[in-house]
């Protein structure tokens, strides 16, 4: 597929013609990525919310699209709102919205904030700028879970407003220093979130992504609206990863295969958490040498939270576990999953 990095549509209001009848007809009839312009109460102020930075993460655009042809006819959101639809060719191969990115593309939310300006860090810009334009009080990156689990938000600061905006949609937030690159990671002069909606499949998702719309065009003041639930903030979770080179497998038992094998069930703790001495897996004569979990200070410390019993991978301590997986594909270019440590007494 020919792809033009440097070109961006703009939508302002657009009718029901242009939406079309559901969701995934408005993504065929879209190219490249779109932005949709909303005239708000008060014009001199926007909120931005961009989805579809990977193309198989469909709950953001669902939200999106079932926000602007049913609640958007019935009456102007309080500020001018700015969406963004951004991997659209990659959410258009076929089968409709299962491609995180094209083959032989890049994770196009790995290439903001980067001083390359060819292909997608050049969208990546684009993108950018689409955002710094309307110089925004809030940016909400809507994504869905890796595996399934409950929705949560990351921010790399916490703040009121960014408390604000998280209960809108979930109850807790992951305060993340990791850089990756991603657009969460850009500093736009406001308050910028993720919000992980749940899995891919899950009706839930797209509703916590539709009510945190809704509930965001309809406050006033950020700055002023009460939080609608208590929210938890996790702070500075690592990836653990496989490191290159190495194999990956999922099974109810261990078989034997070389490199890591990860539990079948290895999703159930994104729900909750893994106890000091909890079975995840299975791991090769390497050991913890398949694996890699760096900290801050680029040190490997898988050892102060993993253990080998047998070949078993093990949990040293107490952790919660977030973004587990069994999408082989994501696992390996991306992590297995996110963990923090609990403190022993702190329930999962």
């Amino acid at each position: 597929m020919n792809i033009d990095f440097n070109d961006i549509e703009y939508l302002t209001d657009p009718d029901e013609i242009t939406l079309k009848a559901d969701s995934q007809q408005f993504l065929l009839s879209l190219a490249v990525p779109t932005v949709i312009d909303i005239k708000g109460k008060q014009p001199d102020r926007c909120r931005v919310i961009i989805t579809l930075l990977h193309g198989n993460e469909p709950s953001g655009l669902i939200a999106i699209h079932r926000w602007l042809t049913t609640e958007f006819p019935e009456g102007q959101p309080e500020t001018n709102l700015r969406f963004i639809i951004a991997s659209v060719e990659a959410a258009n191969a076929s089968p409709l919205l299962t491609h995180r990115y094209l083959d032989g593309g890049m994770d196009l939310n790995r290439c903001f904030g980067s001083s390359h300006d060819h292909e997608y860090y050049q969208r990546a810009n684009l993108i950018e700028q689409a955002i710094r334009d309307v110089n925004p009080e809030a940016v909400i990156d809507l994504h869905n879970t890796s595996g399934s689990g409950p929705a949560f938000a990351v921010s790399p600061l916490i703040s009121a407003e960014s408390l604000t905006l998280t209960s809108f949609f979930c109850d807790f937030i992951i305060l993340s220093n990791i850089k990756l690159g991603a657009l969460m990671e850009q500093d736009f002069g406001c308050p910028t979130i993720t919000i992980e909606c749940g899995g891919t499949n899950d009706e839930q998702a797209h509703e916590v992504a539709f009510s945190g719309i809704t509930k965001i065009a309809k406050c006033p003041c950020l700055s002023n609206c009460h939080q609608q639930k208590q929210v938890d903030v996790v702070y500075k979770p690592l990836r653990l990863k496989v490191k290159p080179h190495r194999s990956l497998s999922y099974s109810t038992h261990n078989e034997g295969y070389y490199g890591v094998t990860l539990t079948s069930r290895i999703e159930q703790f994104n729900f909750g958490g893994a106890r000091q001495g909890q079975l995840l897996g299975w791991l090769d004569e390497h050991g913890l040498e398949n694996l890699e979990l760096i900290n801050d200070v680029n040190e490997n410390v898988i050892e102060r939270y993993f253990t080998v019993r047998d070949s078993q991978l093990v949990c040293r301590t107490n952790m919660r576990i977030f973004m587990a997986t069994t999408d082989k594909n994501i696992a390996l270019s991306d992590c297995l999953f996110y963990i923090v440590q609990l403190p022993s007494a702190e329930p999962l």
